[in-house]
């Protein structure tokens, strides 16, 4: 009869996890997940995200703007953008604005003329 300690070291012991390579470990770990097609939500094709309007935007913004306003920043839909302003708590006066007013003229007045920076004649 054979001891239960020659049985034990007779026998190859598993590897531990500090024996295994990296690509092993990875490769163990990918193994252990369940199949792509038999996830729950996994789609073939994933909606395209729908982009939102300024009206979807106004609601959230002025969420934001309540509990900003407090840390003297607030948030502006205009034209489809957002400013930035970082406003002085104390005085209530204008920091920074982001981005600038010039910025915003700028492009205001390029899409003014949209179209008539190229001309039709050669």
């Amino acid at each position: 009869m054979h001891s239960p300690w020659i049985d034990a070291s007779s026998t190859p012991s598993p590897p531990t996890l500090h024996d295994t390579a990296p690509r092993q470990r990875l490769k163990g770990a990918l193994s252990a997940l369940p199949p792509a097609d038999s996830a729950p939500f996994a789609h073939p094709h994933p909606p395209a995200p729908q982009p939102l309007s300024s009206a979807d935007l106004v609601d959230p913004v002025q969420r934001i703007n309540s509990v900003m306003r407090q840390h003297g920043l607030e948030f502006d839909l205009s034209d489809e953008r957002v400013v930035t302003r970082v406003i002085d708590r104390e005085s209530g006066e204008l920091i920074r604005q982001i981005p600038a007013e010039e910025v915003l003229r700028i492009a205001e007045r390029l899409n003014e003329r949209q179209g008539n920076l190229v001309s039709s004649r050669a």
